[in-house]
């Protein structure tokens, strides 16, 4: 059974501003990837997660309980880390989680006094004057400090210096082999890839793209950049290329004697016995990134207006 489900999500706010039939789940001991630029509903999605807002329609669940009718039940055993961080100036963080210890019933302090030294959060100073990026380790040792088994982190490194945001990245590695359940909402492509078992892609407030990470990390359709020390076998080969199937010429730079191909990893052989009849100056794989994935859909010429699509990837 999956702990979160979100069910054809919609809340509308006018103008294509919102998001619409929105549909994915998360299963125990799952870390999931909701990856889209600022704006594009992630953050609204979470909000209905959490029972912040009531959806116009569908539903969100969460350990089978109803986001918006059980939200203090569901928040008292879920970890949560908002976007934009909102601390009541007028204390400290010593106050402030001594405050979200009491509001959590928290007696024994020895895991989050472990998380403020794993952290290198000093919480003695006045929230007024925190920096940012002290701020959201604050809200980083208070969203878990219970322990708790479901986490929903909404950008957890916006504000963390690079040296930090890798450590955090580490840290959720760590919360997975103890079986936690999280949710990251982020447009950082390496902390969703670092991390994440499944990644849905959302754009303009609907989803364009799930799918399970290692079917992109793995993807058997492989592309290869390819060079010729000569003229003739750079023209040779354009021409041989014609009359192979397996093999999709993807460019042809007559000026650099350069050609871009994809095959699929199965006949890579073949192309290697081909290019052994050339004079080659270098041979080597483009890696498709993430980052590449995203962009096809995130492409400024694209004519692609959002929506629900067939998944590009090749699945068993």
């Amino acid at each position: 059974m999956p702990i979160i489900e979100i069910e054809h999500l919609t809340k509308d706010y006018g103008h294509s501003r919102g998001i619409f039939d929105v549909s994915f789940s998360v299963e125990a001991g799952e870390v999931y990837g909701f990856l889209g630029p600022n704006g594009a509903g992630k953050t609204t999605t979470i909000r209905h997660i959490m029972g912040f807002s009531r959806p116009q329609r569908g539903r969100t669940l969460v350990h089978g309980l109803n986001s918006w009718e059980r939200a203090s039940d569901i928040q008292r055993e879920l970890g949560y880390l908002p976007g934009e961080i909102a601390l009541p100036e007028s204390l400290t963080g010593t106050d402030f989680i001594k405050m979200m210890a009491d509001l959590r019933g928290i007696k024994d302090m020895k895991h989050t006094k472990a998380l403020i030294n794993k952290f290198e959060l000093d919480p003695s100073g006045s929230l007024k004057r925190m920096s940012l990026g002290m701020k959201r380790k604050l809200a980083i040792v208070t969203a878990f400090m219970h322990d708790p088994a479901i986490l929903v982190l909404d950008e957890p490194t916006s504000g963390l210096d690079p040296i930090m945001q890798t450590f955090f990245i580490e840290f959720i590695k760590e919360e997975k082999k103890r079986g936690k359940t999280i949710l990251i909402s982020s447009h950082i492509f390496s902390e969703i890839d670092a991390t994440c078992d499944k990644i849905s892609i959302i754009k303009e407030g609907r989803l364009i793209s799930s799918f399970v990470a290692d079917d992109l990390r793995h993807n058997k359709s492989k592309t290869y950049e390819i060079e010729f020390i000569t003229e003739e076998a750079f023209t040779r080969f354009g021409v041989e290329l014609m009359s192979i199937q397996q093999i999709e010429v993807l460019t042809l730079t007559p000026h650099k004697l350069q050609t871009t191909l994809r095959i699929n990893d199965a006949d890579i052989n073949s192309l290697i016995s081909l290019l052994a009849d050339y004079e080659v100056k270098f041979f080597s794989e483009i890696k498709f990134t993430l980052e590449d994935y995203f962009m096809k859909f995130y492409d400024r010429n694209s004519n692609d207006a959002g929506g629900a699509i067939p998944d590009v990837l090749h699945r068993n």
